[in-house]
């Protein structure tokens, strides 16, 4: 557009450019605090020559002003698809830490009230019936210590089921909130493609959006991929959660009832879609180091406490069995216990302390020999130093992972920041930068105004 009504039109669109930038600055500004926004920038167009020239004329303008091509999310996809992997490992690595490092505070070794402990002053207790075979007091001390470890032993055993089934639940609630998190991405992903048709600004479901797909990195350490449409679609395990607006259902086929106890099978997962189920493995994120926990770690420690328990009443019954009782009778098994379950069963099966064989002669008698067999055999409390030392290992390495990928994730949440946090250094700038354009525009239209009216009002009036 050409002429001085041009250049009116001209300084408008350079108000209302600056416009436009004055309250993106503002908007940014007013979401400093706001988790998961993305800072705006608004994208100007230069408007030029009309794109279809004219038959019988030409275009002799030096351009028509300025346009707002839109508003720019300031991103990287290629940080957000790096950054939803990292939180994903960060988070599988931060609760096997947290439920670890819990159980290792509950077996309480090195101390004075694990078993441990318990062990040393069973065997103390042996060693001072070997000194002393016909008191009482001491017969009474050894049944006591052996109680006390039993009661040590079902201590850990509790608090390992205890933590079990705490894991089981939160296996439960996980998995339902990764499905309202798939749910609302995919109506996410339907806004999305309905605003963009509308040609509506759909920044703020964008920033939802990405905010929903690192949830479900979290969860379930998923792979995200941005679609064409700007929806977001997520793959767990080889299946599809989120397909554009449809979302799928992760559902516990395996090792958890509904009610959040064991069905005795290990914990499988399967993503459901309609009639089709595809069972998935390998999950990161919060829900896969749960499913390890259950399936591996926490077992795994079951199974060593077990084994230490059968150990030691095994060897314990096989000594006691060869000697003999106060009376001379020959001696029977001082523990008890449920194969398959040895830790939690464990218990003294003799109540009388004259029943205890502290002899290897026939007859009873004053003879130790027995009690100091089982006064200085150390294989269980080798067998438990082995199970609680690998379990402290492996607390320690799976910690030292955690910090390790912190300094990842941190590294990814600063370059994330510097590209699309909002500085208020910088939108100062902007919005000053604005401000004098509008200013500028002001003038210019002012100054139009003024040539318009010398030459409406002026031009040809004679004195």
């Amino acid at each position: 557009m050409v002429g001085s009504f041009g250049s009116l039109n001209t300084a408008l669109t350079a108000l209302r450019y600056t416009q436009a930038s004055l309250e993106t600055a503002s908007n940014n500004i007013a979401n400093v605090t706001t988790e998961g926004y993305t800072r705006r920038r608004v994208l100007g167009e230069a408007i030029g020559a009309p794109s279809t020239p004219a038959q019988w004329s030409r275009f002799d303008g030096v351009g028509g002003g300025v346009s707002t091509k839109g508003v720019q999310r300031l991103n990287d996809d290629l940080l957000d698809a790096r950054a939803r992997t990292q939180y994903g490992t960060q988070q599988y690595l931060d609760v096997r830490a947290t439920v670890l490092q819990r159980v290792e505070t509950g077996i309480g070794e090195p101390g004075d009230n694990g078993v441990s402990a318990a062990l040393a002053d069973f065997r103390a207790a042996w060693h001072d019936l070997a000194n002393d075979p016909g008191g009482s007091a001491t017969r009474q001390t050894v049944l006591s210590s052996a109680v006390a470890l039993t009661d040590s032993v079902h201590a850990q055993s509790r608090a390992l089921e205890a933590e079990t089934a705490n894991q089981r639940s939160h296996l439960l609630s996980s998995v339902s909130e990764a499905n309202t998190v798939a749910a609302q991405l995919a109506d996410t992903n339907r806004t999305i493609t309905a605003s963009s048709l509308d040609g509506v600004d759909v920044s703020n479901l964008l920033d939802q959006r990405d905010q929903l797909g690192l949830k479900l990195a979290q969860l379930t350490g998923g792979t995200a991929t941005v679609r064409a449409d700007g929806g977001l679609d997520v793959v767990v395990g080889g299946a599809s959660l989120v397909s554009g607006q449809n979302a799928a259902r992760l559902a516990i086929t395996g090792g958890v009832n509904p009610d959040g106890t064991a069905d005795g099978s290990p914990v499988s997962l399967a993503v459901v879609s309609g009639a089709t189920t595809t069972p998935v493995a390998g999950l990161s994120g919060e829900i896969g180091a749960v499913t390890d926990l259950l399936t591996t770690a926490l077992p795994s420690y079951r199974a060593g406490l077990d084994a230490v328990a059968k150990g030691l009443a095994d060897a314990v019954n096989a000594v006691h069995q060869s000697g003999y009782d106060k009376a001379g009778a020959a001696g029977g098994p001082v523990f008890s216990y449920t194969p398959g379950d040895e830790a939690a069963s464990l218990s003294v099966a003799i109540t009388d302390a004259s029943k205890l064989a502290a002899s290897s002669v026939p007859g009873g008698g004053l003879d130790g020999s027995i009690a100091d067999r089982l006064g200085t055999s150390g294989a269980a409390e080798a067998d438990y130093q082995r199970l609680v030392t690998g379990f402290g290992t492996e607390v320690a390495s799976v910690k030292r992972q955690s910090a390790t990928q912190r300094l990842l994730t941190t590294q990814i949440d600063n370059a994330r920041q510097q590209l699309s946090g909002v500085n208020l250094d910088e939108e100062m700038v902007s919005m000053m930068t604005a401000q004098r354009g509008y200013e500028a525009a002001a003038r210019v239209m002012t100054t139009v105004d003024a040539v318009l009216d010398t030459l409406i009002n002026r031009t040809g009036i004679t004195r």
